[in-house]
């Protein structure tokens, strides 16, 4: 009856670590192997240690070929990656925008001496006719 239930527990780990998908909320990990198994994690380290070794062998060959067996850490590495991008680029539209501001300042400035100086020639204009300077109609 025991060796019975060791054979299932044994069937039952090999076959999470067989698994292609991993389920929503789990990790590769041993604690998952262990969940997916339906067999304690204290058991997997007591009675099964082959099985634990051999399931950290397997993650370990996956890895050193450049996969990653968990789609969760692909994920969070795909995201920290568009996370930098969009950094960067709010960097750059601040730069831009600061560009931009100081153009319209220095912008905004040009037009308003340009402005005055307009009025102040203008106001000369207006003296200097308005002075003397009076057209006199023809006879």
């Amino acid at each position: 009856m025991a060796s019975e239930r060791h054979a299932q527990a044994e069937t039952r780990i090999r076959a999470a670590m067989e698994q292609g998908d991993i389920p929503e909320g789990l990790r590769c990990d041993i604690k998952s192997l262990s969940t997916l198994s339906r067999v304690p994690r204290a058991t997997l380290y007591r009675t099964y240690p082959h099985l634990k070794q051999e399931f950290e062998q397997r993650l370990g060959r996956v890895r050193e070929t450049g996969g990653e067996p968990d789609p969760r850490i692909v994920q969070i590495d795909r995201l920290k990656e568009d996370v930098a991008q969009l950094r960067g680029r709010i960097a750059r539209m601040s730069q831009e925008l600061s560009e931009a501001e100081d153009f319209r300042t220095t912008a905004l400035s040009r037009l308003a001496a340009q402005h005055e100086e307009i009025v102040s020639l203008r106001r000369e204009l207006s003296d200097t006719t308005a002075g003397g300077l009076r057209m006199v109609p023809p006879r």
